[in-house]
C-alpha cells in the first residue's frame, strides 16, 4: 500500500517538474565572454541580445565583462562552461597561457570556441568572426598616403593600441605595409595601449621633442581624443589631421562632423551575425572557419548620411531589446499561470486515484493480516513438530553454488558503458544528459566516474568513441569520415588529431595496415 501511495506521489512531482521545465524557453544557451568596455563593446552586446529571438531557433546570451583583466576572463570562461552553456564566444583579451587554458578547458568539454574580433595562439577553435584589421589599417594608410604624395604633409605618427592583442598588431600590419611604399614620408609609431591619456602624451612628448607630426593614425577613436586634446592644450589645434578607427555614432562620427578629426574607420560589430553563426555551429549548418566582416571610412563629405544611418540603427536595436524584455516578461507571466493550472488539475487528478487506492488497499491490508496470522499458525506447527524442524533445517541451510553478489562499482561500469554505447554516435551528447539517464548529476556522475576509471566523464567517452572507431576501421570498410561521425565526432580532421594522440597513428595508417593483412 505505502509503494503504492509513494509511486502515486512521485508521479505526482514528476508531472511538476515537466510542466515547470516546459516553459517555451530557448533552446540553446550561448556565454559571451567580453574582454573590456566602451561604446563600440556595448554596441556589440546589445546587437547579440537583441538578436535572441530573431532566427529559427531561440537562444539566451549571457555575458560576462572582465575589464581587461585576463586573469579574472580565464576566471570566467570557466564559469561560463561551468554553467552548461552550449556555445562559447570570447573576445580575449590577450594571448596568456591562462586565457589559453580556460579556452582549452572549454573545448575539452566538447563545447565550440567562437573567437569574436580578437584571437590568441589556441588552434583548436571552432570559428572566429570580427573585422578585417590588416584591411582596416591599409584602408586608413592609403588615405593617409594620398595626403603625402598630394603634399598635404610627409610626417605621420602611428599611435596603436596594445600590440599584445591582435588588432594592433594587424592594423599596424596593414598601416605599415602601405607607409613602406609612400617615398619620402617620415614615419613613426608608438604604443599607447588604447588609452587616451597615454595617446595624449605621446603627441605631447613629440611636440616637445621638436617634432611636429603633419598626420596621426590612432588604432581607436579614443586615442583620437587624447590626441585632440594634446592639440587644444599646446594650441595647435588644426595643426594636425587625426584618423581613427571604430566610427561609432556620438563618438568617432561626431568628431568628424565637429572636424576634430578628418576621418575614421568604421568597424563592424554586427552582434546579430555572431548569434547567426552560433546556431549554425549548433545546429550542424555548413559554416565558414574564418568570418571577416567589412568595414567602410568616413570623411566630412559622407559623415552625415553615415550617422544618420547609424543613429537609426542603434534606435531600432534598443527598440528590439526593449521589445525582447517585454516579451520576455509576458512569456514569464503566461508560464507560471499554465504551470499554476496543470498543477491545480494533476493535484485534483491524484487526490482522486489516491483515495481510490486508499480504499483498495484497506481491503487488501485486511486480507493479508488474515494470511499472516493463519501462517504464523502454520509456521509455529511446522518448528514444534520434530521430523518437520529437521526438514526445514535442510531449506535454511546456505547454497555454497551461490555466485557471489556484483559490487556496486561493477554495476555502475556495466550501466554507464551500455548508456555511453548507446548514445556515441550523438555528436551532441552532455555529460548532463548521461547522468539524467543514470540519475546522477554531473557532479556525481564525474565523481563516480574518475573513481572507478581514473578517468573524467569526457575522457571516457573519447577513449571509448576511439576504441569503437578502432574497431571498425580494422573490421569494416567504411570510410574515415563515415566512422568519425559514427562515434560522435563532428569533423573528420578533429577525429584524426584525437586518434592520433590516442594511438599514435593517423586512422588511415590503421586502415593500411590492415589492408595490407588482408592481402598476405
Amino acid at each position: 500500500m505505502e509503494k503504492k501511495l509513494l509511486a502515486i506521489v512521485y508521479l505526482f512531482i514528476i508531472i511538476c517538474l515537466m510542466t515547470a521545465c516546459h516553459n517555451g524557453g530557448p533552446a540553446y544557451q550561448i556565454g559571451f565572454s567580453q574582454c573590456s568596455q566602451g561604446p563600440w563593446r556595448e554596441k556589440v552586446n546589445q546587437e547579440m541580445l537583441a538578436a535572441q529571438h530573431l532566427y529559427e531557433h531561440d537562444v539566451t546570451v549571457s555575458i560576462a565583462q572582465s575589464y581587461d583583466d585576463g586573469e579574472l576572463q580565464a576566471r570566467q570562461i570557466d564559469s561560463l562552461t561551468a554553467s552548461g552553456i552550449d556555445l562559447l564566444v570570447v573576445a580575449p583579451n590577450e594571448d596568456s597561457e591562462a586565457l589559453n587554458a580556460a579556452i582549452g578547458r572549454t573545448l575539452g568539454e566538447g563545447v565550440p570556441v567562437v573567437f569574436f574580433d580578437r584571437k590568441t595562439s589556441v588552434e583548436g577553435y571552432t570559428a572566429f568572426i570580427g573585422g578585417n584589421n590588416v584591411e582596416a589599417g591599409r584602408v586608413v594608410g592609403t588615405a593617409v598616403a594620398a595626403i603625402v604624395k598630394s603634399g598635404g604633409g610627409d610626417r605621420v605618427l602611428e599611435i596603436t593600441g596594445a600590440m599584445s592583442s591582435s588588432p594592433a598588431r594587424e592594423r599596424h600590419q596593414g598601416f605599415a605595409e602601405v607607409m613602406g611604399q609612400c617615398d619620402g614620408v617620415g614615419y613613426e609609431s608608438c604604443d599607447a595601449g588604447w588609452t587616451s591619456d597615454e595617446a595624449c602624451r605621446i603627441v605631447k612628448s613629440k611636440m616637445a621633442g621638436g617634432w611636429m607630426p603633419d598626420i596621426v593614425f590612432c588604432h581607436n577613436d579614443g586615442m583620437a581624443t587624447g590626441v585632440y586634446k594634446a592639440l587644444v592644450e599646446t594650441g595647435h589645434e588644426g595643426d594636425m589631421m587625426v584618423y581613427g578607427i571604430d566610427g561609432m555614432a556620438g563618438e568617432g562620427l561626431e568628431y568628424v562632423r565637429l572636424g576634430h578629426q578628418v576621418g575614421t574607420y568604421v568597424y563592424p560589430t554586427h552582434g546579430e551575425k555572431i548569434i547567426r553563426l552560433a546556431l549554425d555551429i549548433l545546429t550542424g549548418k555548413s559554416y565558414e572557419r574564418e568570418n571577416s566582416l567589412q568595414g567602410m571610412m568616413v570623411t566630412p563629405e559622407n559623415v552625415e548620411i553615415v550617422t544618420l544611418n547609424a543613429n537609426e540603427l542603434m534606435a531600432q536595436n534598443d527598440n528590439l531589446v526593449t521589445i525582447q524584455n517585454k516579451l520576455q516578461a509576458y512569456l514569464g507571466l503566461y508560464d507560471t499561470q499554465r504551470r499554476a493550472l496543470w498543477v491545480l488539475g494533476t493535484g485534483c487528478v491524484v487526490l482522486g486515484v489516491g483515495c481510490l487506492v486508499m480504499g483498495i488497499g484497506y481491503v487488501t491490508r485486511r486480507r493479508a493480516i488474515r494470511q499472516r496470522q493463519a501462517v504464523n499458525e502454520e509456521q509455529t506447527l511446522f518448528y514444534t513438530d520434530t521430523t518437520r524442524r529437521q526438514l526445514g533445517d535442510i531449506f535454511s541451510k546456505p547454497d555454497s553454488d551461490l555466485k557471489p553478489p556484483r559490487t556496486q562499482d561493477v554495476i555502475f561500469a556495466e550501466q554507464l558503458n551500455d548508456t555511453i554505447r548507446k548514445h556515441m554516435g550523438n555528436p551532441q551528447l552532455k555529460m548532463d544528459d548521461l547522468g539524467e539517464e543514470m540519475g546522477l548529476s554531473r557532479v556525481q556522475l564525474y565523481r563516480r566516474v574518475k573513481a572507478v576509471t581514473g578517468l573524467s566523464p569526457v575522457e571516457l567517452l573519447r577513449q571509448m568513441r576511439l576504441q569503437r572507431a578502432y574497431a571498425l576501421l580494422t573490421s569494416t570498410t567504411k570510410t574515415v569520415q563515415e566512422i568519425a561521425f559514427e562515434v560522435g565526432f563532428n569533423t573528420p580532421g578533429y577525429f584524426s588529431k584525437c586518434f592520433r594522440q590516442q594511438y599514435g597513428k593517423y586512422p588511415m595508417e590503421v586502415r593500411s595496415a590492415t589492408l595490407v593483412v588482408s592481402d598476405k
